[in-house]
């Protein structure tokens, strides 16, 4: 997720709970071979600790993908235990520009982006593509395409690009994705996404669709702790939240060093400033910080109000 899953969050994250697998934000490859390579690299970026990361990446032209999948695979950006090709985002803007789920009506330029992908990683790395169910409406075709391209992973989050997020997720599809999976090709990995905010869920899922894996976005929001077997989240207390947010914004501040701005801290505020009394008043005072230093003042005055 964009301006979400940054190696800072992901840093949180793995102190908390980590996943199996993690995915760095997407990052446009047109811009990574333009002047604005050094600020979008930033975005790949991470420690040599770091090793179960995916790079996802997104564009549209196939010889930039070549060229930044060559890159990744030579370890350009550190190491990477594979690629992801976001075909699923459905930003406005970025539909409007032909990329990502607009290209489920543009399968020309979808093929053109696998092969010239798959041209670059050369078999150092494993391929994987997260999509959605069709654009307007549910299109199995899309996904038979997606399929027949002999990925080595398909992501599905279960609801076309107009349906956005406002509708439960489509699980049931997956019992048709499976079929066909196992029809056009068998060794693809099949991983699912969408409405899962826990553990429990994921795992009570993927049994019941027989599919290999889940994906859990959105609900990380909801609980740091959601890659837990048991997540002790709901017993925090205001302190610990207030805690956990410090060493965000701590962490933050050090890693970005004022190069990205401070109101992207906001959504991390919705995360840890909730279920207790007063937290809807404080989260607003929270979000209403100018800079990190001032949202660390104001974290740091609470606390010693504790």
């Amino acid at each position: 997720m964009d301006d979400v899953t940054d190696r800072v969050f992901r840093d949180i994250i793995n102190k908390c709970y980590p996943p199996n697998l993690y995915f760095t934000e997407f990052v446009n490859v047109d811009g990574l071979v333009s002047k604005g390579r050094e600020t979008l690299r930033k975005k790949l970026d991470h420690p040599k600790t770091e090793k179960n990361l995916v790079a996802q990446i997104w564009g549209l032209n196939p010889l930039n993908f070549y060229q930044i999948a060559k890159e990744i695979a030579d370890n350009e950006f550190g190491k990477f235990l594979g690629v992801d090709l976001n075909m699923g985002c459905p930003d406005k803007v970025v539909v409007k520009n032909g990329a990502c789920s607009a290209l489920i009506n543009n399968r020309e330029l979808a093929k053109d982006i696998i092969e010239a992908t798959r041209k670059g990683l050369k078999g150092k790395l494993p391929l994987s593509v997260k999509t959605r169910l069709g654009f307007n409406k549910l299109d199995y075709s899309w996904i038979e395409f997606l399929l027949n391209q002999k990925l080595d992973m398909l992501i599905v989050h279960a609801r076309t690009r107009t349906e956005m997020s406002k509708v439960p997720a489509r699980w049931d599809s997956f019992k048709t994705i499976k079929e066909l999976r196992d029809k056009i090709s068998p060794n693809t990995l099949i991983v699912g996404n969408g409405d899962i905010l826990n553990y429990q869920k994921a795992l009570e899922l993927i049994e019941e669709y027989k599919i290999d894996g889940a994906m859990i976005g959105r609900g990380v929001f909801q609980d740091p702790f959601v890659f837990s077997k048991k997540s002790p989240w709901e017993s925090y207390t205001k302190k610990q939240k207030l805690d956990l947010l410090k060493t965000h914004v701590e962490l933050f501040k050090k890693t970005w060093n004022d190069s990205r701005p401070s109101n992207i801290l906001n959504k991390f505020c919705k995360i840890y400033i909730n279920n207790f009394d007063g937290s809807k008043q404080l989260r607003e005072d929270l979000m209403n910080s100018k800079s990190s230093d001032e949202l660390l003042f104001k974290i740091n005055k609470q606390i010693d109000l504790i």
